[in-house]
């Protein structure tokens, strides 16, 4: 299972339409990504503003792209919270929606220790049987995994499969690639590293970009995992404008901006996430011309 989740694995914005989730829209998502050639979806992460969606909204949005998606592509779920108990009932939804793999952020705003941190995780492993990502992303939840615990997690929990890391550091990333062994799957939260963590050995991303760029997203990674890094450099050279631009703003702030501008869906936010400001959303139409994304 974890060799099926490399690769491009796009985080999938939740489009609003007059205050409600926008049910078509998504649809159209899911299949311009199976269209595409998205490895996966994840489905109710950062980027799909989770925590601004109801639990009746995050349970309908998460059956209707595993439905819309028939099986064509996985569906990963983020089904993490700061409430162990919680993160269980939205990890077992998952399972019985068909999910592929729940993606699980770290506890935020608790601030847990390493001992809390594990049993946390394991607590959910061994509530499902589906495999089990850990997202290790410091800057929203105020601790780090640090890489022993991520190591005992992967020794002890036979469906802790791999780990989304948003870190933002290569030798964290190393150091857990060094110490999980390799069918441990590594990927990278921050599309601007891709290409720098395949390089020592990631297996992919789960990609703000590939929203609005899928394709390319693809090409890179598989470029990479086909070890034709002389191709994989040349993309990440032409996505990376775009990779910095994607976080201009707090995500999913500029990409859901970058989408509305291509014709895709409505520039609409939950509260307390909002619409850019205009000079930044000037900032990113002039980044998103080259790309033929925008007039």
């Amino acid at each position: 299972m974890t060799r099926t989740l490399q690769g491009s694995l796009v985080a999938m914005v939740t489009p609003f339409r007059n205050g409600k989730v926008d049910e078509a829209k998504i649809r159209e998502l899911v299949e311009f990504h199976v269209k595409h050639g998205t490895d996966a979806i994840v489905a109710c992460g950062t980027t799909g503003e989770d925590p601004g969606l109801s639990h009746d909204e995050h349970d309908r949005v998460v059956e209707l792209i595993i439905q819309t998606a028939a099986g064509r592509l996985p569906v990963v779920v983020g089904t993490g919270s700061n409430s162990t108990a919680h993160t269980i009932e939205l990890t077992k939804h998952a399972e019985r929606a068909g999910a592929a793999a729940a993606l699980v952020v770290n506890p935020y705003y608790n601030k847990p220790t390493q001992e809390g941190l594990y049993r946390h995780f394991r607590a959910v492993a061994e509530a499902v049987s589906i495999p089990v990502l850990v997202y290790n992303i410091q800057s929203r939840s105020a601790v780090n995994v640090e890489t022993d615990t991520l190591a005992r997690l992967a020794r002890d929990c036979k469906n802790v499969v791999g780990v989304k890391e948003a870190s933002g550091s290569l030798d964290q990333m190393s150091q857990v690639i060094a110490a999980c062994g390799p069918d441990f799957t590594v990927l990278s939260g921050d599309d601007n590293l891709t290409l720098p963590l395949m390089a020592i050995g990631g297996r992919g991303v789960i990609s703000v970009i590939a929203n609005i760029v899928p394709r390319e997203t693809v090409e890179m990674t598989h470029a990479a995992l086909d070890g034709d890094w002389k191709r994989a450099r040349e993309l990440h050279y032409r996505l990376f404008p775009l990779a910095r631009a994607a976080f201009i703003e707090t995500n999913p702030i500029p990409i859901k901006e970058a989408m509305a501008m291509a014709g895709m869906i409505e520039p609409e936010f939950r509260l307390p996430m909002c619409r850019m400001s205009d000079a930044n959303r000037e900032r990113l139409r002039a980044i998103l011309k080259p790309y033929g994304l925008v007039k």
